[in-house]
């Protein structure tokens, strides 16, 4: 149960943790802590009015995972819908679901937009700071905690990333990013102009392309696109013939070591990646279709995430000639569409920027320890979780390389020991130091894709050397993170709590 401690004439409310975000990662947050620390209190707070994060905040047709969901999946929730590559609306019922059965939605404060957190050494506690939007307006929130989970993602909420294209303002059809899709957006007969090549225009794209007269995918360049069934017939097979855990358990590490061993062989033969997964795609639209233009990047495998479609949808709505892929560049927008820098023109009734994130650190929260404001792209990342020199805050963030809810789970499993360890130690504060200042950094994540590029400097860097190197790889993370020894030379336990006043040992006593 939380508290009410007094500072002054305010009243805080206080519990043992805050998590931050009740999307995918912060529902699995509440989990593990109710597991592993159950005699802990927590709360989440959440900005928006529902439960679900990404899954609830994006509503573009045909918006689906871009994991397989046996791994994308909770480990200890068994993902048991038939697609292995799900839907939205079947992703977002399954984090709710999870939070219901789990009682974890009960510990939930909706519309409480977080703006700041300071941590007191003194006090060994963070002080929170969120406005809270209520029906008579906004007003300014306070609570306490002794641990923070920041699970709010990676990217802003708000606004989308659309570049500054010449001429926007004069197109008179319906311009629309995919991230705040309207929900009386009729395309139907439309002519369809959707900007971009990632995850989002590959998804668009096919469903679009069902009821729109002609869908056009524009892009700058290629992006490397991979066709796998929706369905798993193994995961299936062993689902109908397994008990249900032991099934997914055994379909979660196939899956796993499979792609594993793809980012692996991409990143050490690169050429032989490319070829392979180039033929894939000339097999699927034929001898004829200019792959060479329009599915070979300039860039190797794994520089930038690779896009997944299901069945090969994407394929099959160009071969239907009921979608088309256009590489060029924007030179101005029309009032009736975009004229390009090769001088063709696109016709449209509606363009979609899908165009990518803004990316934001750590929910874009100002975060200062004893009153200094801290700068957290000064900051070495501290396994994938922690940020140096930042005491009793865990970052839950996913690869970049493998479905995010992989190293999610194994973070909340770190971050519950870590409480665990300094409770049986009487120490209040954990913090990663770094006692090599002269070793080198990098950048969070070396992908060359635009939506990182524009924002990397803003993130905390990685070291060259456990514990400060993010090493994108699940089973040295889990030797790491679930097994290994929670005291390095990098992470300094101290503050220990204070001793109890005679009086009440004697109190005690008696």
């Amino acid at each position: 149960m939380s508290d009410d401690r007094t500072e002054g004439a305010l009243a805080y409310e206080h519990v043992d943790v805050l998590i931050i975000g009740a999307g995918l990662s912060g529902i699995g947050a509440a989990y593990h802590l109710q597991k592993n620390c159950p005699q802990k209190s927590y709360a989440i707070l959440e900005g928006r009015e529902a439960i679900g994060g990404t899954w609830d905040l994006f509503r573009y047709p045909g918006i689906r995972s871009d994991s397989d969901m046996y791994t994308m999946g909770y480990s200890f929730r068994p993902w048991t819908n038939a697609k292995a590559i799900a839907d939205g609306p079947s992703i977002l019922g399954y984090v709710r679901d999870t939070a219901r059965e789990a009682g974890i939605d009960r510990h939930i404060k909706f519309n409480h937009w977080v703006k700041r957190a300071s941590w007191s050494t003194k006090d060994a506690q963070w002080t929170v700071e969120a406005v809270r939007k209520t029906a008579q307006g906004e007003e300014t929130v306070r609570m306490t905690c002794n641990f923070l989970f920041m699970c709010s993602g990676y990217y802003r909420y708000s606004a989308g990333y659309t570049p500054d294209f010449p001429g926007m303002e004069k197109f008179k059809g319906h311009l629309v990013h995919p991230q705040h899709w309207p929900e009386d957006l009729d395309y139907k007969n439309k002519r369809v102009v959707i900007i971009g090549s990632g995850a989002t225009a590959v998804t668009l794209v096919p469903e679009m392309a069902k009821t729109a007269a002609h869908v056009t995918m524009l892009q700058r360049s290629p992006t490397y696109v991979v066709s796998l069934p929706a369905e798993d017939s193994i995961a299936l097979w062993l689902r109908r013939n397994l008990p249900a855990k032991l099934a997914y358990g055994l379909t979660r590490w196939k899956n796993v070591l499979r792609f594993m061993l793809f980012f692996q062989l991409a990143r050490r033969r690169p050429e032989q990646t490319k070829r392979a997964v180039l033929q894939r795609v000339r097999e699927e639209l034929g001898p004829d279709y200019d792959v060479a233009t329009h599915f070979t990047p300039s860039y190797k495998p794994w520089d930038q995430r690779m896009c997944l479609v299901p069945d090969a949808d994407l394929f099959e709505a160009i071969k239907s000639g009921h979608a088309s892929v256009v590489t060029d560049h924007i030179e101005t927008f029309t009032e009736t569409g975009l004229k390009l820098k090769s001088g063709n023109e696109l016709d449209a009734d509606v363009i979609v920027t899908a165009t990518g994130l803004t990316l934001e650190v750590l929910g874009g929260l100002e975060f200062s320890v004893d009153g200094k404001p801290v700068d957290l792209s000064q900051t070495l990342n501290y396994k994938g979780m922690m940020c140096s020199d930042v005491p009793n805050m865990v970052w839950v963030c996913g690869y970049t390389n493998a479905s995010w809810t992989l190293k999610c789970d194994l973070t909340c499993e770190y971050a519950c020991r870590l409480i665990n360890h300094m409770d049986r130690t009487g120490m209040r504060q954990s913090t990663p130091r770094n006692r090599d200042p002269e070793m080198p950094t990098q950048t969070w994540i070396d992908f060359s894709s635009g939506y990182i590029q524009r924002s990397i400097d803003k993130f905390p860097k990685q070291g060259t050397r456990a514990p400060w190197k993010l090493y994108q790889n699940y089973a040295l993370d889990i030797m790491s993170l679930r097994f290994g020894s929670l005291e390095d030379e990098a992470m300094e336990f101290s503050n220990p709590a204070p001793a109890k006043s005679g009086r009440v040992l004697e109190k005690i006593a008696s």
